[in-house]
């Protein structure tokens, strides 16, 4: 009798023995299968924010040098930018176009930014040119100015002095007063550039952004000037540019810019440096500022998108 309650005991302790075991390889199991679950969402996650263009894991800090023509373009792409990579921080730094493609040069800077072409011996120097916008350069006058039009070569000769009165060009007998940026700037580089007077202008001021030179021809009655078409307002008027005598005169538009009828037009540029790839982070800006997402914002900002 009691050999047969010590066979029953051990019977049952082991049925709890295998229970036990059997209990602790299901639990096992359902764990690793949560665990490659887990795994599995949060690489679809990932794969979800890859595909709508966005980086959550992405971080850093992007520095851009440059052009003061383009805040307007940089001040929307980085506010867009942020939204979609919230853990990068992009920098706007205004010097001027020339101080932004030596900062490139030098690797001071992630991306300089120019409202220029950039010169062949810049290009030789190490830089990579890559045209992410148009702009048109209005020549404006201030508000009372009755002319309303001009030809390039007429723009060439009051830039140089050549033309001094108004009345020369079927205006008022009023002087001229010719208003531009300083040595350097994107915009007086273009200007000079197309217009053929490169070291050869007579400037009655020299200013240090786009909205100075607008102030200054709004408040000057003999004013004439070149701004960016991305800061015209209603302070100055634009005047229509004719090629030559025998052409149409064109307004400044974003239309006239992007077919190319209107003659006084420049591209907005992202110099990056040939030899020496972008970090993640500058070149996820870099192709967002390319995308077709961001052809919007410059539309916005005034200026043509490059593509």
């Amino acid at each position: 009798m009691k050999k047969s309650v010590s066979l029953l005991l051990a019977a049952v302790l082991c049925t709890g023995l295998f229970a036990g075991c059997a209990g602790t390889e299901t639990a096992s199991s359902t764990a690793g299968a949560s665990s490659q679950e887990a795994a599995s969402q949060t690489e679809e996650s990932r794969a979800e924010a890859s595909e709508g263009g966005e980086t959550v894991d992405l971080s850093g800090t992007v520095s851009t040098n440059g052009s003061t023509s383009m805040e307007e373009v940089m001040m929307g792409l980085t506010e867009y930018f942020k939204e979609k990579y919230p853990n990068i921080t992009v920098t706007y730094d205004p010097t001027g176009s020339g101080t932004g493609i030596q900062q490139a040069t030098a690797g001071s800077c992630d991306i300089g930014l120019s409202s220029r072409a950039l010169k062949q011996e810049e290009l030789d120097g190490g830089l990579t040119e890559t045209v992410v916008a148009k702009d048109g350069i209005a020549i404006v006058v201030n508000k009372e100015n009755t002319v309303a039009e001009l030809t390039v070569e007429q723009i060439t000769k009051i830039a140089t002095g050549e033309i001094a009165n108004w009345s020369e060009v079927g205006g008022p007998d009023m002087e001229i007063a010719f208003i531009g940026r300083e040595a350097g700037s994107g915009t007086r580089g273009a200007f000079e550039e197309l217009t053929g007077t490169e070291d050869a202008c007579s400037y009655a001021q020299e200013l240090t952004s786009t909205g100075a030179v607008r102030t200054a021809v709004s408040t000057t009655p003999g004013a004439i000037g070149y701004i960016s078409l991305s800061s015209l307002d209603d302070s100055v008027t634009a005047l229509k540019v004719k090629a030559d005598d025998a052409s149409p005169a064109v307004e400044c538009t974003e239309e006239t810019v992007l077919d190319g009828s209107y003659a006084i037009q420049r591209p907005f540029v992202f110099a990056t440096k040939s030899d020496a790839a972008l970090s993640e982070a500058a070149q996820a800006f870099y192709d967002f500022a390319l995308s077709e997402e961001a052809a919007e914002i410059y539309t916005e900002a005034g200026v043509v998108p490059a593509n």
